[in-house]
């Protein structure tokens, strides 16, 4: 369990494409392309391509599920936490203006977001 850096930006930036990076990595897609996908699913919802009800539905197109998150603790289930929990599957964390993308333990960022609060998770059908 560990961050990993991953910044697929095609120059190398670090802007607030939180949602593209994690999409990136998640459908396994460059950058362009989950850039494409998410700015027409936007335009076809007629919403801006980093919202999160734009990348939840691109998610769910391609075969993934919402889970709900432990209530036990709502303020203080941590990116690294959830990471620890779920050392097997493929997730994309919400965290309240950020958006992760973590594989089998490991969370994809550009920066370490290990400490951010998870507040939705979606999954890959094929974790069940």
């Amino acid at each position: 369990m560990a961050y990993i850096e991953y910044n697929p930006n095609p120059v190398g930036r670090k802007v607030g494409d939180c949602a593209v990076r994690a999409i990136s990595k998640a459908l396994d897609m460059g950058w362009e392309a989950a850039y494409i996908a998410l700015t027409i699913n936007g335009l076809q919802m007629g919403d801006m391509p980093n919202n999160d009800v734009v990348s939840s539905a691109l998610l769910r197109m391609h075969g993934y599920r919402r889970m709900n998150i432990p209530n036990d603790c709502p303020m203080c289930y941590s990116v690294e936490d959830f990471c620890a929990d779920h050392p097997h599957g493929r997730y994309v964390l919400y965290c309240g203006g950020h958006v992760v993308c973590a594989i089998d333990g490991d969370w994809f960022d550009s920066w370490d977001s290990g400490s951010l609060i998870v507040q939705s998770v979606w999954y890959r059908k094929e974790n069940e």
